[in-house]
């Protein structure tokens, strides 16, 4: 899986990792939330609910564009 950074910013009260990142995919995302503390070295430190104010790189993964295939008629 091929990734970008994205930066944010925690402007909300009570937010957690794996929350920001539900929030911003909106599915399952296996193995990002490690990613993304990879990513961004003592975050872990700060404490499951980050603070408000912390800045920290997001990884982004770049999709690659998938074959489209011609549907299937049964009749």
């Amino acid at each position: 899986m091929t990734t970008m950074t994205q930066t944010v910013t925690v402007e909300g009260d009570a937010l957690t990792v794996s929350l920001i990142v539900w929030r911003r995919f909106k599915r399952p995302m296996p193995a990002l939330v490690e990613a993304f503390l990879d990513a961004n070295p003592g975050l872990a430190d700060l404490g499951p609910i980050l603070p408000l104010g912390t800045v920290f790189q997001m990884p982004v993964p770049v999709t690659q564009d998938h074959q489209v295939l011609d549907p299937i008629r049964l009749w």
